[in-house]
């Protein structure tokens, strides 16, 4: 049965969508089975995957839906039979199609750019995991590579208790130039500094899955 992970923030321009596709190709890279889902409105996994059509010879195998409402529980119940990891990507605003791809999860994966206002925004899908009664992993996205902003970030999350991945994810162009391709940084460039940082993401959900399981 899969490890479903629903890629969750109420904030939008957090990096969902780009998060949720380069974990699930790191992880399918890593020889996984690996089932990807778009539930966000704006569909932006949707145009990833058609760019992907055109990168085969780089691509892992993947698959991928784009279901929406009653079908989100559907879809998620049918892939964990034949999939090892199950990644959702979840609308920013849509309570409704959020609450149930959460309720749906065994990890709310919430990313968190290094701001003040990304960790005000995140209130709301803590809530709303917590209303579901599902886990809860923060991971620090598009990170400087300079400033205090991360180190007073994590001392407020530390200040809350809320559980943070050591793995950090740094503000790095490869992200965006590997998505726009329909790849994830592990398969363009795959011995870069991003493809290390996804790697090291992939391999923290791993442990947390297993610990799990």
């Amino acid at each position: 049965m899969a490890f479903v992970i629903a890629v969750a923030q109420r904030k939008g321009g957090a990096g969902k969508s780009t998060l949720a596709a380069n974990l699930a190709t790191a992880l399918a890279g890593g020889g996984a089975r690996v089932a990807l889902l778009d539930t966000d409105p704006q569909k932006s996994l949707v145009r990833w995957r058609a760019q992907r059509e055109g990168a085969l010879a780089q691509a892992a195998a993947l698959a991928f839906e784009d279901p929406s409402g009653w079908r989100v529980p559907a879809a998620l119940d049918r892939l964990r039979r034949g999939h090892d990891f199950v990644v959702v990507d979840t609308p920013p605003h849509d309570d409704t199609d959020a609450r149930l791809a959460i309720r749906g999860a065994d990890l709310a994966l919430v990313p968190l750019q290094p701001s003040h206002a990304d960790l005000w925004s995140s209130e709301a899908t803590l809530g709303l995991a917590a209303a579901e009664r599902r886990p809860v992993q923060m991971v620090l996205n598009r990170v400087p590579p300079t400033g205090r902003l991360k180190d007073e970030i994590l001392t407020e999350l530390a200040a809350r208790k809320l559980p943070v991945l050591e793995a950090t994810i740094g503000n790095r162009s490869a992200f965006p130039a590997a998505f726009a391709r329909g790849l994830g940084v592990t398969e363009a460039a795959p011995r870069s500094a991003a493809a290390e940082e996804m790697r090291a993401l992939a391999e923290s959900i791993a442990r947390f899955a297993k610990r799990k399981g």
